[in-house]
């Protein structure tokens, strides 16, 4: 563990202790200032001189929010805010030298959120825009809390509170507002919740020095590794290397869930059908009613699924590729749905979109492209193994399937994953090459097997109709001689 890791987590988990602290605080504005003062800290202890790339991109995301017109404030912050992370990521060719690593997270999860914010008061916007729509009361009551127009002092506390301000999870303005308007965090079982999460982290902490101390990423760029060490040796490292990885960001993204549990941050009532990274799902008469009653507030059942971010049973043993994807970093998922997926305007292109976003977001070198961009390439094959052996069989022979097909995905997700951590071009390209690129080219051959393979079945399933029917019709003919 090296000594980003060690501040990493120092951080975090001075944050969860914190926490106990800060859930005590009764006074609204008081909360807000002491939460964006610890926030504002943190920023700068990791950032240093640097923290003005922070302060540049929060003001002028806030003018734009502001001051730009609500039917394109989205739009302006989105590609002012991505092209800065550009810039932000190539500075040194502008004769700036290059910030803190964490100061990069700091960054990533800022453009979110002000981006997010930006979206959250367009699609306000455009609910307000129709309420001369006839609506029902729960619809009306639904606009009334999705109605998001903040102030000045509102954007800079959402921005730099120091929930989530590191490394996340991603939750919406409403979310932020929700936490200090409503009493659900002194009520839902904050401390159980917290437990029960920190009982996995020392497992992933003792398994990813386990990983690194036998199989570090570092091996994967000696020459040693290249001229010692066999083809399948060198073909079977992305399975440790895919496995380091997994468990770094399990212990980084646990414990921001932890920053969050700690405060109540992100607790809603089960009954309101809470998302990840969305928060409630509907809104209901009820909930004013809710809050009203002490008695009902100590009665309801809470959850945290608002700020749940991975799930890591679920990413590792889940049988297929898509669904784990669904289990992996789920509130920035969330937010790439919302709003790149949902608003691309080309329904063909979504999915490549996407994934460009997401690329970009995660950083400039090469290995995070080619990493996510080739996502499609591989859910692609697997949709026609899944059509071809799971949709429709059962038994024994689905469970065979289902660790068949497990395995491809894990495999598939670990040839993905070392490119992402080689980063540069050449790194990626002398691995891929020293194994003949197979994992490319068993893909591409398994993909024109699988689309055979389909085409047979629906030609076959054709020629059942025809023969079917022409019995059919016998039969009928029969009856009417």
């Amino acid at each position: 563990m090296d000594l980003d890791d060690i501040v990493y987590m120092s951080l975090l988990l001075s944050c969860i202790g914190f926490g106990y602290y800060y859930r005590t605080i009764k006074d609204k504005n008081q909360k807000k200032w002491i939460g964006t003062g610890v926030g504002l800290f943190i920023v700068i202890i990791v950032s240093g001189v640097f923290v003005w790339h922070s302060f540049l991109t929060f003001f002028v995301n806030t003018a734009v929010i502001l001051f730009i017109p609500k039917r394109h404030c989205h739009l302006v912050s989105f590609f002012y805010s991505f092209l800065y992370l550009l810039f932000f990521r190539t500075t040194i060719y502008f004769g700036i030298p290059y910030p803190p690593a964490h100061t990069n997270l700091v960054q990533m999860m800022l453009t979110l959120k002000l981006v997010g914010l930006a979206f959250e008061v367009n699609s306000s916007y455009s609910l307000k825009k129709k309420k001369d729509m006839p609506k029902t009361a729960e619809e009306r009551l639904e606009d009334e809390s999705n109605e998001i127009n903040p102030n000045f002092l509102e954007i800079f506390h959402y921005t730099f509170n120091y929930i989530g301000v590191l490394t996340g999870p991603y939750y919406r303005y409403r979310t932020f507002k929700d936490f200090f308007d409503l009493p659900f965090s002194d009520h839902a079982h904050w401390k159980d919740e917290t437990i029960k999460k920190l009982s996995f982290v020392p497992m992933y902490c003792i398994l990813f020095l386990w990983g690194t101390y036998n199989w570090p990423i570092s091996y994967a760029m000696s020459d040693e590794f290249y001229n010692d060490r066999s083809w399948l040796y060198r073909f079977w490292f992305v399975w440790p290397n895919f496995f380091i990885f997994r468990m770094r960001i399990y212990i980084g993204l646990v414990l921001s869930e932890c920053v969050c549990t700690m405060t109540g941050f992100g607790a809603y009532p089960t009954k309101s059908e809470p998302k990840s990274g969305l928060g409630p799902s509907r809104y209901f008469e009820e909930m004013s009613e809710i809050v009203k009653s002490p008695k009902r507030l100590e009665n309801e059942t809470y959850d945290f699924e608002t700020i749940h971010n991975i799930n890591p049973y679920g990413a590792d043993f889940c049988t297929t590729f898509r669904d784990g994807m669904k289990n992996w970093n789920i509130c920035i998922q969330y937010w790439l749905a919302v709003n790149i997926y949902k608003r691309f305007p080309d329904k063909k292109l979504r999915t490549t979109a996407t994934m460009l976003v997401s690329a970009f977001w995660h950083g400039m070198y090469t290995g995070h492209y080619v990493c996510i961009g080739l996502v499609p390439f591989y859910l692609a094959i697997e949709d026609i193994y899944v059509k071809l052996f799971l949709k429709d069989n059962k038994g024994m022979s689905l469970k065979i399937w289902e660790w068949i097909i497990w395995f491809f995905k894990m495999q598939a997700f670990s040839f993905l994953g070392i490119a992402f951590n080689l980063l540069v071009l050449p790194e990626v390209i002398r691995y891929y090459n020293s194994i003949y690129y197979c994992g490319f080219i068993g893909g591409f051959i398994l993909y024109i097997i699988g689309l055979q393979m389909l085409k047979a079945r629906k030609l076959k399933s054709k020629k059942l109709d025809v023969v079917n029917d022409h019995q059919k019709q016998n039969v009928e003919t029969k009856k009417d001689s």
